[in-house]
């Protein structure tokens, strides 16, 4: 028995190497060295030009900080609206609850540059393209979708029967939701603040349209980088690309111990 739980761990860190880690490294080694020809030899040749050309961009400081906040903010109102529109499909039964659950997936369905298109002519007339206001809310079309799947199905997973130990002890809501809900959620609302962070950093055409060029995200300075041929410059910008969701899950991890329910004196009492 013992001899088969370790060969499956050996076969988990394995498909991890293989899957994860190899190509982070391959593009972390890549981004140190110069492009390799068919003329050439097979040695690598040590260099720095990949990151000087990456923090050469005038532009990518600014454009960091706008992805992390325009993401934040993503972020937080996918909560707000996956956590009461997931509770509500869960647990509640009405009329048009079918097709509701099929209209809030349509924005997976529907081409996002329709919708898009659509909703600039609007955003036009309230006066919010070309904001950071817009950008956002072009940001939650994408992602609530994915956002109230997920906790739908962490609160459908979590069941009645522990929420209603929770009002027959007569809590508040808030003080129910941090103590019974979110510890008990926690996994699905990782996921949920995962992946909409990172489905709203990779947004390039929506952000351009909407943003009109006046809201630059980290997208909009990387994509044209695309055309170039140089490998070296593009794993620099890749690995740039891909901490700031290793980062910003790392701050989530952070403030999850910061929790009530995290602190000693609760386990104590």
């Amino acid at each position: 028995m013992m001899k088969t739980l370790r060969h499956k761990q050996i076969q988990f860190w394995v498909y991890i190497s293989i899957l994860f880690l190899f190509p982070v490294l391959f593009l972390l080694y890549k981004s140190f060295t110069l492009p390799m020809r068919y003329e050439t030899h097979l040695h690598a040749h040590f260099t720095m030009q990949g990151w000087v050309t990456l923090f050469s961009e005038n532009q990518l400081i600014q454009a960091t900080f706008v992805s992390l906040g325009i993401g934040a903010i993503v972020v937080i109102l996918n909560l707000i609206v996956g956590l009461t529109a997931g509770y509500a499909l869960a647990f509640y039964d009405f009329k048009g609850k079918s097709l509701l659950e099929a209209l809030i997936l349509f924005p997976i369905i529907i081409p996002l540059l329709a919708i898009t298109i659509g909703v600039h002519i609007a955003m036009i007339r309230l006066g919010i393209a070309d904001t950071w206001v817009g950008v956002v809310l072009i940001h939650l079309v994408p992602t609530i979708p994915y956002a109230v799947k997920i906790l739908r199905n962490g609160y459908t997973s979590l069941g009645t029967a522990i929420l209603e130990q929770a009002y027959v002890l007569g809590p508040d809501p808030w003080q129910r939701f941090l103590s019974i809900d979110l510890p008990l959620l926690k996994p699905a609302i990782r996921s949920t603040i995962f992946l909409t962070f990172v489905i709203s950093l990779s947004q390039y055409v929506i952000t351009a349209i909407i943003g009109g060029g006046n809201v630059v995200t980290l997208a909009l300075v990387f994509f044209p980088f695309l055309n170039s041929a140089n490998s070296t410059v593009l794993a620099a910008f890749s690995i740039w690309f891909a901490l700031l969701p290793f980062l910003f899950y790392i701050l989530i991890e952070l403030l999850f111990l910061l929790l009530p329910y995290q602190k000693p004196w609760r386990t104590r009492s």
